[in-house]
């Protein structure tokens, strides 16, 4: 299937590992052309030459931090400079720390909701322009499992999340005249750094190895019994940021091999 991108502008942010670095390699395999972005200048450019060589897709790498707005604008701008504006937006961003409720003051609240909330708004802020000209646009978001189910021990993550959901709700109402559309990804399980790292730890305070841990306590409650993979994950953010997805708006899709037990 021609997913008609070829040509078309996508930015993932946080774009250097995992799920943000095979969706910029997704976008690039179907030829578009790719701005990254993410903190780690290093691993950065080594993703960005990696999407670069294995698709021979156009990219621009640029290091930034989405939790600084006058980063979210460089990135912007200097994409908008290379190619004349965003068509695809993937806004991804990790998760906050985790921790009771009683721990968390309210700074940590805070940081929470500029890490995860505010830098999603500020990126679409600055590429609605462009996509509003064009009449053509893909909002899309990366976000969590906690949107619709809420993780045992992350309060900041469970309490912030959904609120994104609602944003974009009435986002897709108001933008669908403008031809632009706006959905949100939920990941479950997914073999990424952070997964494997976390669940590392997990494993070793309980004395076991991390595929003993994994099949004992990771996968038993996926009905598809396995973790999924990035590029799994990726094929969905592609399809949604496409021309094939014309007619998908105002969703929570999730790709998360049957993890979450929500009706809707």
């Amino acid at each position: 299937m021609d997913l008609g991108l070829k040509g078309k502008v996508a930015l993932v942010v946080a774009a250097s590992k995992g799920m943000g670095k095979a969706s910029a390699m997704g976008f690039g395999a179907e030829g578009a052309r790719v701005a990254m972005c993410a903190r780690g200048e290093a691993d950065l450019h080594a993703a960005a030459d990696e999407v670069s060589e294995q698709t021979g897709a156009e990219v621009l790498a640029v290091p930034a931090d989405a939790n600084k707005p006058e980063d979210i604008e460089r990135v912007v701008a200097k994409t908008r400079e290379r190619w004349g504006g965003v068509d695809v937006l993937v806004a991804n961003v990790g998760g906050p720390p985790p921790g009771p409720f009683e721990q968390m003051t309210d700074e940590q609240w805070k940081a929470a909701f500029e890490q995860v909330h505010l830098s999603t708004v500020r990126f679409i802020r600055l590429v609605l322009p462009d996509m509003k000209q064009k009449k053509w646009g893909r909002i899309l978001a990366i976000q969590s499992s906690s949107v619709k189910q809420p993780v045992e021990g992350l309060i900041l993550s469970n309490g912030i999340r959904p609120g994104i959901a609602g944003m974009f709700k009435t986002l897709a109402n108001e933008l669908a005249k403008d031809g632009i559309t706006v959905n949100m990804v939920l990941p479950g399980r997914i073999r990424t750094d952070r997964f494997i790292g976390h669940q590392t730890d997990l494993a070793a305070r309980a004395g076991k190895s991390l595929e003993e841990w994994l099949a004992t306590r990771s996968t038993p409650d996926i009905p598809m019994g396995r973790i999924g993979t990035p590029e799994e994950f990726a094929n969905m953010v592609v399809f949604l940021g496409s021309e094939r997805a014309s007619y998908v708006t105002g969703c929570v899709v999730q790709v998360d091999g049957g993890l979450i037990k929500s009706v809707v």
